[in-house]
């Protein structure tokens, strides 16, 4: 079976999007790349700021309401249907709810062959990053670094603590059928 969507799964700053960029270089095919930030950016600005939508608290914790996960339901279908009709999607996510986050993945990706990938990245590492980015909100990496991968079944893990992306993406390419 060939492999039509690479899920990356981590905290913020843990390098995820730099592998996706490096991906979509050294893999042969063209591949799409979608992440939960456009996604978020997506959203009215009246969501993201919302009970129901999604609330950036000042201590770096992240909650979502019912009005996120409809969106985020439909979402994930709409990535999943760009598969189904051929192209292969790499997508970077925050699984803030560790399994469950999995969970809704996998119901919409019934039938496809997927490889799951968990991003690593010590605490510390990933929090001088989000300072250095300067558009988090400090406190998200550090929260986020180990409950996204409670539960969470991966094919194959990389850490970016002292490795670089282009070497992940390396490691993550030799898996893909």
């Amino acid at each position: 079976m060939t492999t039509q969507m690479i899920i990356l799964n981590g905290g913020s700053s843990s390098g995820k999007s730099g592998i996706v960029r490096c991906l979509q270089a050294v893999l042969p095919d063209p591949w799409l790349a979608f992440g939960c930030d456009s996604f978020v950016d997506a959203m009215p600005a009246k969501m993201q700021a919302s009970d129901e939508g999604i609330v950036f608290a000042a201590d770096g914790g992240v909650s979502v309401g019912a009005e996120f996960r409809a969106l985020e339901a439909a979402w994930m279908e709409g990535v999943v249907a760009m598969a189904r009709a051929g192209a292969r999607i790499i997508v970077d996510d925050v699984f803030l709810g560790g399994a469950a986050s999995q969970q809704r993945w996998q119901k919409a990706l019934r039938g496809l062959d997927v490889l799951w990938v968990g991003v690593r990245c010590e605490s510390a590492v990933a929090a001088g990053r989000e300072v250095a980015r300067g558009d988090r909100t400090e406190g998200m990496a550090a929260s986020q670094s180990d409950v996204v991968h409670e539960g969470v079944f991966y094919d194959l893990e990389v850490d970016t603590t002292r490795t670089e992306s282009l070497v992940c993406a390396r490691t993550i390419a030799t898996h893909i059928s």
